[in-house]
């Protein structure tokens, strides 16, 4: 006898419990369906919230036991309370529905609601189904279908660490699935870089999408013709309540599954302009003149932010930023300096790690043709200057070291130095720069916030420790004036004595 499909095995259920199948549900059913009987193993859904997705994804996992009652399934969610919801209610479905009252076991089984195991053929060590949080240990298990029902959560997702660690621990997904198996990813994104983006974030490092090849099925609210997909329930007048409700960038983010953070950083990258013009040096009335594009460069500034680094702490990091003719700023180049473990220098000795971090400076310096470097001399930086020194007259780079012990807290100078450059559209970034953590580090940097800011600090030592600059005003010759003694006149110089 042939099952039931599976659109018609979830009409079945919701006639059962008395509901309509909306309309958006037979669309998520039907794309299941052909993906599962195509052989389409990795798979992403991406549904607004309280879309009813994870309910439809529960009736899926039925369906697929309905199907075979061998398969095993690992449910994975961003803790454990929500992944044993999703096992509940599939355990729910399977004693009610119609369709599966063979598979109901009997006697002292396996029917908990953390994990559970139907009536079966296949002697298998893993049940039916399991519930594991994110954090979970699952060494050791086996499963044909694993469903990722929200796993990125804000809490998860907020700082690059943790997304470093949810992305390591879903490379685990790897070790239990079974050849063939089938990856379901469920959920809304909570991050610009959220692990269901389509795009590479270049300032991340990554060579392709976290899914990258994945079957994509995306739901938001309000459809490309501006109406609703749910309209029984998210009427016109119910959409507009949610936006009231509600920040802009949070309905973007979970109603229309915009990759952004729902909660704005202060610092918009948007505001950015970038530029991909190389810089030349020229001669010009014997004098070197510094240009990139149409702009001519009057000034420059280069800040050192030194550290040792550690795996949780800010880097050591040197920006180069030029100043145009327009007081206009252009960020040019921005370097995350590394000491190695045993370097040597040209006497075969061991470089210690100040020397190191001063060496890469004094070469970033030559190769920016940059006069001088601001150096904080908090903390280790009190010893770096002559150091540092030693270095540029080691390559034969004849350039100032400004020592600067820097009072004022860094989350004020990083306020103060973007805030009115930003607002008024003044800074240009070297397109390189987006391979860097800068442009990451601006889109989620809090005042309060506790993710890395090395970056942002360097560019604000430079900003800051150049003066404002304004742009030559060029006067009409001749304009009225208002007041009653201005304007210009002619005296007689000729008196008779």
């Amino acid at each position: 006898m042939p099952i039931a499909g599976f659109a018609e095995f979830v009409w079945i259920w919701d006639r059962m419990v008395g509901v309509a199948l909306p309309a958006h549900h037979r669309a998520m059913a039907n794309w299941l369906e052909e993906c599962w009987k195509s052989g389409r193993h990795e798979l992403l859904m991406m549904a607004f919230r309280s879309s009813g997705k994870s309910t439809l994804v529960g009736l899926f996992c039925a369906w697929v036991l309905y199907g075979n009652a061998d398969v095993r399934i690992l449910v994975l969610a961003a803790d454990l309370e929500l992944a044993k919801k999703m096992v509940r209610n599939v355990k729910r479905i399977v004693e009610r529905h119609p369709l599966l009252a063979g598979l109901v076991p009997g006697g002292s089984a396996d029917w908990g609601t953390e994990r559970f195991t139907v009536k079966r053929g296949a002697v298998l060590r893993d049940p039916s189904m399991q519930a594991v949080g994110i954090g979970g240990n699952i060494t050791g298990s086996r499963a044909d279908v694993v469903i990722c029902d929200d796993v990125e959560v804000p809490k998860n997702s907020d700082t690059a660490h943790k997304r470093a660690e949810l992305r390591e621990k879903l490379s685990e997904i790897s070790y239990v699935l079974s050849p063939g198996g089938t990856q379901l990813y469920v959920g809304t994104p909570h991050s610009f870089y959220s692990i269901y983006a389509d795009e590479v974030r270049p300032e991340t490092g990554e060579a392709a999408p976290f899914l990258n090849g994945f079957s994509r099925f995306t739901l938001p609210i309000v459809n490309e013709h501006g109406a609703s997909n749910w309209p029984e329930r998210f009427d016109a007048g119910a959409i507009a309540a949610i936006k009231s409700r509600t920040s802009r960038r949070k309905f973007q983010s979970q109603m229309m599954l915009e990759m952004m953070a729902p909660v704005a950083g202060m610092l918009d990258p948007a505001k950015l302009k970038f530029y991909d013009a190389a810089r030349e040096i020229e001669h010009a009335n014997g004098r070197l003149r510094l240009r990139i594009g149409d702009r001519h460069m009057v000034a420059s500034a280069c800040h050192f932010d030194p550290s040792f680094g550690s795996a949780t702490g800010d880097g050591a990091v040197v920006a180069c930023v030029y100043i145009c003719d327009q007081g206009e700023y252009w960020l040019h180049d921005l370097a995350w300096l590394r000491a190695s473990v045993v370097p040597e220098d040209t006497d075969g000795a061991r470089m210690d790690e100040a020397s190191q971090l001063c060496v890469q400076v004094a070469n970033f310096m030559a190769g920016h043709h940059l006069p001088s470097v601001r150096v904080e001399t908090n903390g280790i930086g009190r010893f770096l200057p002559n150091i540092l020194r030693r270095e540029l007259k080691s390559i034969g780079w004849a350039a100032s070291v400004v020592e600067h012990h820097e009072s004022a807290h860094k989350a004020t100078r990083i306020e103060d130095a973007f805030g009115a450059v930003l607002g008024a559209g003044l800074l240009h970034v070297h397109e390189p720069v987006r391979t860097t953590p800068f442009v990451r580090q601006m889109r989620e940097w809090h005042p309060d916030g506790k993710d890395h800011d090395d970056g942002l600090d360097a560019v604000a030592g430079c900003i800051l420790s150049e003066p404002v600059r304004l742009p030559r005003v060029e006067m009409p010759l001749r304009r009225a004036d208002w007041r009653a003694y201005g304007g210009v006149f002619n005296a007689q110089n000729g008196f008779n004595p």
